[in-house]
């Protein structure tokens, strides 16, 4: 028997029974709030007290997600759930914001924090930074391959969770605001509205163009084993019972007797794999880098077995038939289960076939749902598959009655800042720019300081050309990525220690093992290295915020994400000088682990609504950009008001033209509006679903 642990979705109870029935070790679920996946059922407060008791009788584990960012007027919400989950006693909570990191650290440290894939850890310095805030095991980023997983595992003694099977994201993990910028819909709060599954348009075609297959690891479980690695996890808390059954199955045979008989466990494994109706299969960036055949325009971004297109809808006086272009009756039944994915890409439905016919023009299938021509229709489960499990929950759950209190959450804590400290940087304006030949365009509208990314081609360029940068050392913020994967860690451990030395000072981190990287450092002049918390770390609330002041950041970049009502909520409690928003982006909403200039040759593309956006390549990674800028330039004068003064004007993500630069400069210096630009979540916030009841 297999020590590494098996851990299994529950989205639902019924999703529970087959976890369990199957042979997981664990199983990951999540509440009706403050959790990724907020479009699946989740579970009733008396129902995980039901299930955390059933799963401790027969000596498996539960976690419970609390995997999302929180605003601070939900801040008392979210300490009465933790104080919850600190009593019903949960084996561990999975999270990402950091302000429920800094909470469990001050009033529940008897929860067991694992970092959720979300937070963004892959390299063992993140791991490692962790493990000094009390964490107990992370989730490793989706995008790492087998090398750099042993490589996180030998360098830490976290235990190390690494996703096997299931849903991937184009976008590396916690770094995608697509679906944010769509409509206030963040990933970041689980409501998620998948636009990497959408159609777009380019000049010449349509396609699906960022539509990733789905991981399957099965074959190389015996490597991830050997890697070290603590326990395998399966996506997939929105999939029905039946998947999670099949899956599981696979992947507990596989566990148990691949040192038995290798192949004949895979072949036996992938035979039950044969059930998991999902999309294609890759094994994504295990290999060491990513193949681009993971994604495939041409197919679409649904799930399950394509049946094919409707050629045509007949009216007969049984009801409407779907003429198939291409589909066989082979294995199919009535009762089987039908995805079907609008043609225009405006939505899809699930449905039950309810009749099958054959005829010379082609197959005929009848099913409820409105559907057109050129739909296309996919098998996500068969009749046969209605495989039923003992349940785990009891019937009367009268006797769990446990509920969050009405206690309100105590205010954070915060070092004291020494005002002289934070005048070291100037109130002004701060332009950040993506390479280093834009660094002489900034001299048209000399910013307080120049800010720019610091990746490995930047890196190589900054050295080459040192002497005759135009900014340097104390005129020069280096911006991390956010990104920062186990192959990077020996690289830029080199570059900080490189230009630390050579008396650069100022850095923005934004990803947790860049704060332990630098905290605490002094530059070659003895003087203590300035660090500055970016955007990617998520200071959506004042606990967030009292976490990352603590850990060493002397200023904080607000989200891009971030509304105004709740950053002000959250800047009440932090010096004014303090703050760095940035008031002109075009913010990343994408962020992907591989250069796809290698798969598509063009650059622009456009939603189903018309919205233009670029695809941004040349580096070792990629980004799409919206053409619409986001800018609250107009907003300086209100935010100086509340006694902020430093801003930022991002450039990074575009080759900067001087006249761009200067409009933008001296909109922001005149706090005026600039033309055709959008306020991104500024104006309306995050989108906010109807309360679910608890029960």
């Amino acid at each position: 028997m297999s020590t590494v642990e098996l851990l299994a979705p529950a989205g639902s109870p019924e999703a529970l029974d087959a976890a369990l029935g199957e042979g997981a070790d664990a199983v990951y679920l999540g509440l009706r709030s403050f959790n990724a996946r907020m479009r699946s059922a989740n579970f009733a407060f008396n129902q995980f007290e039901a299930a955390v008791e059933a799963c401790h009788r027969v000596h498996k584990k539960l976690y419970v997600t609390v995997n999302t960012v929180f605003e601070q007027r939900e801040a008392d919400r979210l300490y009465q759930l933790l104080q919850y989950l600190e009593r019903v006693g949960p084996d561990g909570i999975i999270v990402q914001d950091l302000g429920v990191v800094k909470l469990v650290r001050d009033f529940f440290p008897a929860l067991k924090l694992h970092a959720s894939t979300q937070m963004n850890v892959a390299s063992a310095r993140g791991a490692n930074f962790l493990s000094r805030q009390g964490f107990k095991r992370v989730v490793l980023a989706r995008e790492l391959s087998l090398e750099e997983i042993r490589g996180v595992v030998q360098g830490t003694n976290l235990e190390v969770e690494v996703f096997v099977h299931g849903a991937l994201c184009v976008s590396a993990s916690g770094l995608c605001l697509f679906s944010s910028y769509l409509g206030g819909k963040s990933a970041n709060r689980g409501l998620c509205a998948q636009a990497c599954r959408r159609l777009y348009a380019t000049e010449e075609a349509s396609g699906y163009y960022f539509s990733p297959d789905d991981l399957e690891l099965i074959d190389l479980v015996p490597e991830l084993v050997d890697a070290g690695v603590s326990s395998f996890k399966i996506e997939g808390r929105m999939k029905s019972a039946e998947y999670v059954g099949a899956v599981v199955a696979a992947y507990r045979h596989m566990l148990d007797n691949w040192r038995i008989d290798r192949d004949k466990a895979l072949a036996k494994a992938q035979s039950l794999l044969q059930a998991d109706f999902a999309r294609r299969k890759t094994h994504f960036a295990i290999a060491g880098s990513v193949d681009l055949d993971y994604i495939k325009p041409d197919q679409p971004g649904g799930t399950g077995i394509p049946l094919g297109k409707i050629r045509d809808i007949r009216s007969y006086e049984d009801g409407r038939w779907a003429l198939m272009e291409s589909a066989k009756a082979v294995g199919l039944s009535e009762g089987d289960s039908l995805r079907v994915h609008r043609a225009d890409d405006s939505g899809r439905f699930t449905t039950r076939l309810k009749g099958i016919k054959e005829n010379p023009k082609g197959l005929l299938l009848r099913f409820d749902g409105e559907s057109h021509q050129g739909d296309e229709v996919y098998l996500v489960q068969t009749k046969a598959m209605g495989k039923r499990w003992k349940p785990v929950l009891p019937r009367d759950l009268e006797r769990y009655h446990q509920f969050p209190s009405r206690d309100l959450a105590p205010r954070p804590s915060y070092p004291k800042l020494d005002k002289a400290e934070l005048e070291v940087l100037p109130e002004g304006l701060y332009a950040l720019v993506g390479r280093v030949a834009d660094l002489h365009v900034l001299l048209a509208v000399r910013p307080e300081k120049a800010m720019i990314v610091l990746d490995r081609k930047n890196s190589e360029g900054l050295r080459r050309h040192e002497k005759e940068l135009p900014f340097k050392r104390d005129n020069l913020v280096l911006w991390l990525d956010p990104y920062f994967p186990e192959g990077d860690a020996a690289w830029l451990a080199d570059e900080l220690d490189y230009w630390i030395a050579a008396g650069q000072r100022f850095f923005v981190a934004n990803n947790p093992a860049q704060l332990g990287m630098l905290r605490g450092r002094l530059d070659g002049k003895g003087r203590p290295v300035f660090v500055i918390a970016g955007p990617w770390l998520y200071a959506f609330n004042r606990y967030a915020a009292a976490f990352l002041l603590e850990e060493g950041a002397r200023c904080l970049v607000p989200p891009y994400e971030i509304g105004k009502q709740n950053f002000l909520k959250v800047a009440e409690s932090v010096p004014a000088k303090a703050w760095m928003p940035i008031v002109f982006s075009y913010p990343p909403l994408f962020r992907i682990r591989a250069d796809l200039s290698r798969k598509y040759e063009w650059k622009r593309f456009t939603d189903r609504e018309g919205l233009g956006y670029e695809l941004v390549t040349g580096r070792d990674y990629s980004c799409v950009i919206p053409e619409t800028p986001f800018s609250i330039v107009d907003r300086i004068p209100f935010l100086k008001k509340e006694g902020i003064g430093k801003f930022i004007l991002d450039f990074s993500q575009i080759e900067l033209q001087k006249p761009l630069y200067k409009q933008v400069a001296k909109a922001a210096l005149e706090g005026r509006v600039l033309p055709e630009t959008g306020r991104f979540n500024w104006k309306d916030g995050f989108w906010q679903p109807p309360e679910m009841p608890s029960v």
